[in-house]
């Protein structure tokens, strides 16, 4: 593995500095590529006005020849917490934890630990916040209420709403591991990573390997049900504290301040967890084509403005539909997102009553690492291992087929002629017929039939009928 120059005081690490971070000295993988779009508000006079600052985050490194490391980070109330989770996350991977680690569950295991690792150094990173929150509490008088409290101590309430907003920053987070030829995938909250694979006759699969932890997942809703919580009183909300998510990184409040909140006091434990799900390891042969690691902003979008049940796989037709066009892995992650933006603000000022758009959108980010998917257009050949490519490709968007798994959404879209082991790319086309140039020099066959004018000329010199004073010429 390389050797990474750390600081002196590398213990101390200011993983939440995003101007000087450790991770500025790791390689950026070029086999993949990220495209961004900031959240708005949407006004009739269509200026642009954004709600809050850009609060996603995402990195894909390059760590050695067998090791790459990708994740997406969809941060909430506050950067904080978003600007922490990603530095340390690859501290937690990268510092020597894989050392040593062969099997399938080893480097679960060590995923799992860095999830957790990452929320107990969050919350160690802002203790001077609790410090400072419990001090203004004592200088409330215990039993008076909120409206009495703001009356007489208004400067303290002010402050204490303050420092809660600050407490509830938090992220979710879905990690794409590459090691050994391996992939893995973690995540907490609603991230998604999305796997897209081939099968045997050249059909495109999208299976989902991370888990939506809301308040539409019946497994999480178990889970809160054994805490003591009332799922009946859950399932009628929208919100589990003050968040959406059953699980996250960060964001205090929900979790060791969880009891100040009226729907969660009955819980036996903390309700919102950290601990991630992770699947893998997945072997990375020629049917593995692409990844995809998003925030929920992407698919959200593309949900409200089209109202599609199969938001997985319209989003995969999309990404190859752009692999066709663009020329960078990073054009197509970018164009993809400014596709979707754009659905959704046509019809969000279309004002049409079928979607179901609320004004604004939310952060959006993609991120795309490409395998040995075709890039016809590259500049420079984007994988170690290309393709060849023929421009004459079919798309059957009709043969859709459900998987049994609940974690696989199917699309498909088949591609022809994929040679994983040729460095050529074919550039004919129809256009264009294969076969030998033609001479430049030759002489051009005449494509207009001049005959009957040069029979006519010959019978009028014959008669003598053909005026003197033009010259006709002969043939």
């Amino acid at each position: 593995m390389p050797n990474i120059p750390l600081r002196d005081d590398q213990n101390l690490m200011p993983f939440g500095d995003t101007q000087n971070s450790w991770t500025d000295d790791l390689p950026v993988c070029k086999e993949s590529g990220a495209g961004f779009s900031t959240n708005q508000i949407y006004r009739e006079d269509g200026l642009r006005q954004e709600d809050h600052s850009f609060e996603d985050r995402c990195f894909h490194w390059k760590y050695d020849e067998s090791t790459f490391l990708y994740g997406v980070f969809d941060g909430h109330e506050g950067l904080r917490a978003v600007n922490f989770a990603p530095q340390r996350m690859a501290a937690e991977i990268l510092l020597g934890q894989l050392n040593g680690k062969s099997t399938d569950e080893e480097v679960k295991e060590v995923l799992r630990q860095a999830f957790i690792s990452v929320e107990r150094g969050y919350f160690d990173s802002i203790g001077d916040l609790l410090a400072e929150r419990t001090s203004l509490q004592f200088d409330i008088p215990e039993g008076m209420n909120s409206y009495e409290a703001y009356q007489k101590f208004p400067e303290v309430v002010d402050k204490l709403n303050e420092l809660n907003q600050e407490l509830s920053a938090g992220t979710s987070a879905v990690v794409a591991l590459v090691h050994c030829n391996r992939l893995y995938v973690a995540n907490v909250g609603d991230s998604r990573a999305l796997l897209c694979k081939t099968d045997n006759n050249q059909v495109l699969r999208v299976i989902q390997l991370s888990i939506d932890h809301n308040l539409r997942n019946e497994d999480e809703l178990l889970r809160l049900s054994q805490l003591g919580l009332d799922i009946k009183s859950i399932r009628q909300g929208s919100h589990l504290g003050n968040q959406e998510n059953t699980r996250c990184l960060g964001n205090f409040l929900v979790k060791g301040g969880y009891r100040e909140f009226e729907e969660l006091q009955m819980s036996t434990a903390e309700p919102i967890i950290a601990e991630p799900e992770i699947h893998g390891g997945i072997e990375l042969d020629d049917s593995c084509r692409f990844l995809l690691l998003m925030s929920r902003g992407l698919y959200q979008s593309l949900e409200e403005a089209t109202g599609t049940d199969q938001v997985n796989k319209e989003l995969a037709l999309m990404a190859v539909e752009q692999f066709r066009i663009q020329s960078t892995i990073t054009g197509v992650a970018q164009a993809v997102v400014d596709k979707i933006v754009r659905i959704h603000h046509d019809m969000n000022m279309s004002n049409s009553e079928t979607s179901s758009v609320n004004g604004k959108r939310e952060d959006i980010t993609l991120l795309v690492r490409n395998f040995n998917f075709p890039i016809p257009h590259a500049l420079k050949s984007p994988t170690s291992q290309s393709v060849r490519f023929n421009p004459i490709v079919q798309t059957a968007v009709a043969n859709i087929q459900e998987e049994d798994d609940y974690l696989s959404t199917s699309g498909a879209t088949t591609v022809d002629n994929f040679n994983p082991s040729s460095n050529e790319t074919s550039s004919t086309s129809e256009t264009s017929p294969p076969g030998p140039r033609p001479d430049r020099n030759a002489r051009i066959q005449p494509y207009v039939d001049f005959s009957e004018f040069f029979a006519n000329v010959e019978k009028r010199q014959k008669d003598g009928t053909l005026p003197k004073s033009i010259d006709f010429g002969c043939r």
